[in-house]
């Protein structure tokens, strides 16, 4: 080893991008990945017992934050407390990197969270300027192009520094997700204390109208906001060729569950990268009647995997690939939720087991199939019990920086980090 290193762990199966070294170990210094290599470290080093070290995981669309915020119908927690809570668990996920998804749309009647986008953005913000945070977050705008104060609310966030994605929504009945409105019935009795049959007739009888007035409209206002920032666009549930043609001449990134095959081979030839939710791996297929992610990967067309609504199942889902799909290996199964996801949006300082990488790293045991975190190191340093070695990061968030044609940041840009330097001990 050529320098004196600030950590070493050793005894680990190291998953890499493009393989597995069975017994190594990984030399940590200054937050990033110093040097890697098989066999036995060459000193004293932290012993993983066997276990696997990957990348921390990289989530690109979950909406978990809302059940920590909104815990009950009409109950609303502390903001910056909800976040707490919620980074706690993608941190005992995995997940070293996220992008909070939040609702940029208000609609009166439906969800309580509608409309709180401004105060979950500002409850991150708070919490990672008082270095409370386990994990590094960026925001995700979810927008629903048929609402009518949409291109609005999205303005008053797009200048963040901390927003990495845009997504282009549109939950009418009867298309994309929803083609089966019953299933969209389903889902809203299911909501809390539920909503009767009057009351959704009305419901959706209001997106009708808001789609037919707004949705084209607001759509290039949104694509034209996402192309000035200089911020990746995701498209949504793409059912349809002619969804297929709308996410290739909007310079889409990323492709989030379409919900057919017709539109996952279209989105595929067109170079876009297609994200599918790991509760659809874990479950066997999408609780909505939709395509199975698993068919998907099968005809090498998954790129990136998504928690979604529950964190836990990102891990889950990228080691059970290997046995769902024999000619996905275990290396290019864990890509789908590290190096292909960051480099999606640009963030190509971190996702793999390299050198000059940061070190967000996970330790995971595998007890009766199912993995357990048992150490989770963020640039390196610090433990879950707040005994930080914190090392503040530049907060800046070059707007300037050009896209390639598929609408990605070029691989030039690096993360904006807040409250480097955490690690995270579970044991």
């Amino acid at each position: 080893m050529t320098a004196k290193q600030d950590t070493i762990i050793g005894n680990a199966r190291l998953v890499l991008a493009d393989r597995v070294i069975e017994q190594g170990w990984v030399a940590i210094a200054d937050g990033k990945i110093a040097e890697f290599g098989e066999g036995r470290a060459p000193e004293a080093a932290e012993d993983a017992g066997g276990d696997l070290l990957m990348p921390g995981l990289i989530e690109l669309h979950t909406d978990h934050l809302e059940m920590h915020y909104v815990p009950r119908p009409k109950v609303f927690w502390n903001p910056v407390a909800a976040v707490i809570s919620y980074d706690g668990q993608l941190a005992t996920s995995g997940i070293t990197t996220v992008l909070d998804s939040l609702r940029v749309w208000r609609e009166d009647g439906a969800e309580d969270v509608d409309g709180r986008a401004g105060v979950l953005a500002a409850a991150i913000a708070a919490a990672r300027e008082e270095n409370l945070l386990r994990a590094d977050h960026f925001l995700h705008l979810r927008c629903e192009v048929p609402m009518p104060d949409v291109v609005a609310e999205a303005k008053e966030l797009i200048d963040r520094p901390d927003v990495r994605l845009m997504s282009l929504m549109d939950h009418t009945p009867g298309q994309r997700q929803f083609r089966d409105e019953v299933k969209l019935r389903d889902y809203y009795r299911g909501k809390g204390g539920g909503m009767t049959d009057a009351q959704l007739d009305v419901l959706f009888a209001r997106r009708f109208a808001y789609q037919k007035e707004y949705a084209v409209a607001n759509t290039r206002a949104i694509v034209a906001l996402a192309h000035e920032y200089r911020i990746p666009l995701a498209s949504h549930d793409d059912t349809t060729d002619e969804n297929v043609v709308d996410a290739v001449n909007d310079k889409v990134a990323v492709a989030e569950f379409p919900t057919t095959m017709e539109a996952a081979r279209g989105l595929h030839a067109a170079g876009i990268d297609i994200l599918m939710g790991a509760p659809n791996v874990v479950r066997g297929g999408s609780h909505s009647g939709n395509i199975a992610a698993v068919d998907l990967a099968n005809e090498g067309m998954l790129d990136i995997l998504s928690s979604d609504y529950i964190p836990s199942s990102l891990l889950m889902a990228a080691l059970q690939l290997p046995r769902h799909v024999p000619a996905i290996d275990l290396a290019s199964a864990v890509r789908t939720v590290t190096k292909t996801p960051a480099e999606a949006i640009g963030l190509t300082d971190r996702g793999e087991i390299a050198v000059g990488r940061r070190a967000d790293l996970i330790r995971v045991h595998v007890a009766r199939d199912l993995p357990v975190v048992r150490s989770v190191w963020r640039e390196g340093g610090g433990s879950l019990d707040r005994r930080v070695r914190h090392r503040r990061a530049t907060r800046q968030h070059d707007r300037s920086r050009p896209l390639d044609p598929g609408g990605r940041p070029e691989r030039r840009r690096q993360g904006y980090a807040a409250g480097a330097g955490e690690s995270c001990l579970l044991r």
